[in-house]
């Protein structure tokens, strides 16, 4: 027999279930649309700014500064992994740590693999699979600021100017709408002259011309290109890791956003399945009563 008390409490429990559900997508709603409209904002600075370094190394001796050049005396890569803090957030942190080891495992199997993580949940997932996990960054997606990015900007410059990497990746996820999130890893060092290298953003770009101009520019250099590049280049590096965190923080609360809306539509349908079977139990109560009365009138009679 099913028990109606026990059915009704599930009933109740399922309906808070939901408020939070629904409290928490309302909430993650308001954070993607302010994530989304930074993001937006940015990206065509920061699609310049690529442009730019791009553009630069194409015409000048990359001798001319130590971001520009590989150091092929190095021995270890550097990977910067752009996660969030909570989950919640349907796929969006398992789907790109599961990027990032196929990446690893296809083109950085032979290389000594250090990893920078920022967010809590990357920072996990790197202690538990036995990386050699040697910084973390936390609490930086809710509301991200420029001046946030600058110490692990300044880490990143530094390292690779004295030669301890060879090379600098960022995996991150890149924001094509509030349903569609992409999992990226970019090439962040040495800069330019990479063939296939996208821009960050560019599943979330529109280019209505499709057509690239490659068109060189001849660039006149004062005082001298090395002063020059030596003020440029770190600021639109800073510029690209900001823009990663951008593109990752409005791809979390989008992701988190229908993940809860998701949620609140199952546990909408498990209210109804709920409400059908209480019913279903409270009929045949009431059927079984009708005939234990009718049993027991007969039997008097």
């Amino acid at each position: 027999m099913i028990n109606q008390r026990m059915i009704r409490g599930r009933i109740k429990s399922v309906k808070n279930t939901r408020k939070i559900t629904k409290a928490m997508e309302l909430v993650a709603a308001s954070k993607m649309r302010r994530a989304v409209y930074s993001v937006l904002a940015t990206r065509p600075y920061a699609k310049l700014s690529w442009d730019t370094i791009n553009a630069i190394s194409q015409v000048i001796d990359v001798s001319h500064h130590p971001l520009l050049s590989c150091r092929h005396q190095a021995s270890k890569t550097l990977l910067l992994l752009f996660t969030s803090d909570r989950g919640l957030a349907g796929g969006f942190n398992n789907n790109m740590i599961k990027k990032m080891e196929g990446f690893i495992e296809n083109e950085l199997s032979e290389e000594i693999i250090e990893v920078v993580a920022i967010g809590k949940r990357g920072s996990d997932a790197m202690r538990k699979s036995g990386r050699n996990l040697i910084a973390s960054f936390t609490n930086l997606t809710n509301h991200p600021k420029f001046e946030d990015i600058l110490p692990l900007g300044r880490m990143v410059i530094n390292e690779f100017i004295k030669g301890t990497y060879k090379e600098v990746w960022i995996a991150y996820t890149d924001f094509a709408s509030a349903i569609s999130q992409k999992p990226n890893i970019l090439k962040l060092l040495p800069l330019g002259k990479a063939e296939d290298l996208k821009d960050i953003g560019e599943v979330g770009k529109q280019n209505e011309l499709g057509i690239v101009n490659k068109k060189l520019i001849e660039y006149t250099f004062e005082p001298s290109p090395f002063a020059v590049l030596d003020r440029l280049l770190p600021r639109l590096i800073e510029t690209m890791l900001y823009q990663a965190l951008l593109e990752s923080a409005a791809s979390e609360h989008s992701a988190r956003m229908m993940s809860m809306r998701n949620a609140s539509d199952a546990a909408s349908d498990m209210m109804d399945r709920l409400t059908f079977t209480y019913n279903q139990a409270r009929q045949a109560g009431i059927t079984r009563e009708i005939a234990e009365i009718s049993s027991g009138k007969a039997a008097l009679e």
